[in-house]
């Protein structure tokens, strides 16, 4: 059985947090983060509002916006490395306050690069016949782990939400996938358990996002051009073919670089760090649903989406764009 992506939805928070905030808080200004990251809004959650309400509301959207039954979804996967708390887990949350019944429900972590490891086993299950309706939520309130005293990290993340229905489909819209992880670059960019024995990737126990900087930012610009081409050989597809990009909006600076390395138009690299920061797993979701709004994908489009983060990992798949534009007429 094939598998197809016919809707999508996203949930931003009301809290927008401009690049002044942290001029107030930290030695820092917007001339110093725009030029580095390319970041100039990013928006937090309340304080009483947590992975799972972001989840709900973006899944909600999806079912609005393209008249969809959630009910019969018979299993749910969620990306996500700031769950509402260690168990149980975010998807079976969103079971239940959306009311489904019988689904499966999972949480996996793998950072930046969740979301489409989501999809990837969400096709998995479909190809194996025991699944017809399978949610891919990714979704972050990293603004809760942010440690505001580090200048080099806490103006980088923000929070958000966005959702697939991935359905069994006669056609082949889902291509091939890949996956790749360097373990041994875990202690450049993790999240510490407070109070718990140091170990593994963890250098500093204190609850809060860690991360070495240029570390990651280097090995990012250096072998996200090299697992895409891996991608598109397994495909065997040309980057001539891609119609568009969504790579995991980390920092317009390593998305520049990348496009420079491939020679691919940044103009069909579809991003959404400048305006909501780097959202983690519900990155791609949400460059995606503002780049159907804006009218910049058509059906049958050829994708590649690509994620990448702690781990560090990368994650990719080829897609034949199917979703259509419900005539979304205002950012979210």
């Amino acid at each position: 059985m094939e598998a197809t992506i016919e809707s999508i939805g996203i949930y931003i928070p009301e809290n927008k947090v401009s690049n002044q905030y942290f001029e107030k808080i930290i030695d820092t200004t917007d001339e110093w983060i725009v030029s580095r990251t390319g970041i100039k809004t990013r928006y937090f959650s309340a304080k009483d509002e947590f992975t799972s309400d972001l989840c709900v509301k973006a899944v909600e959207n999806l079912a609005a916006d393209y008249q969809k039954e959630i009910h019969d979804i018979d299993f749910i996967i969620v990306a996500t490395s700031t769950p509402d708390q260690p168990f149980p887990s975010v998807a079976s949350k969103i079971q239940d306050k959306l009311k489904i019944q019988n689904a499966g429900c999972i949480d996996i972590s793998a950072g930046c690069a969740g979301f489409v490891y989501g999809l990837i086993l969400a096709q998995g299950l479909i190809a194996s016949g025991s699944y017809r309706k399978v949610l891919v939520a990714g979704a972050e309130t990293l603004s809760k782990i942010c440690d505001f005293t580090d200048r080099t990290t806490c103006i980088l993340f923000g929070d958000g939400a966005g959702a697939v229905l991935v359905e069994a489909s006669e056609e082949r819209h889902m291509l091939y996938s890949t996956t790749t992880t360097e373990g041994s670059y875990g202690k450049d960019l993790y999240k510490s358990e407070m109070n718990a024995p140091i170990g593994g990737a963890a250098v500093i126990n204190d609850g809060k996002i860690h991360q070495n900087g240029r570390s990651v930012f280097k090995w990012a610009v250096s072998a996200l051009p090299v697992e895409i081409q891996k991608l598109l050989d397994k495909n065997n597809l040309t980057l001539q073919q891609i119609d568009c990009m969504i790579p995991h909006s980390a920092n317009i600076r390593i998305l520049e670089n990348v496009c420079e390395a491939l020679k691919y138009p940044k103009e069909k690299c579809l991003q959404s760090v400048t305006n909501y920061g780097n959202t983690s797993a519900a990155s791609i979701p949400i460059a995606w649903y503002n780049g159907i709004r804006d009218r910049k994908l058509k059906t049958d489009d050829l994708l590649v989406l690509a994620g990448f983060g702690s781990g560090l990992t990368f994650s990719g798949i080829c897609l034949r764009h199917q979703i259509k534009n419900p005539d979304i007429k205002k950012e979210v």
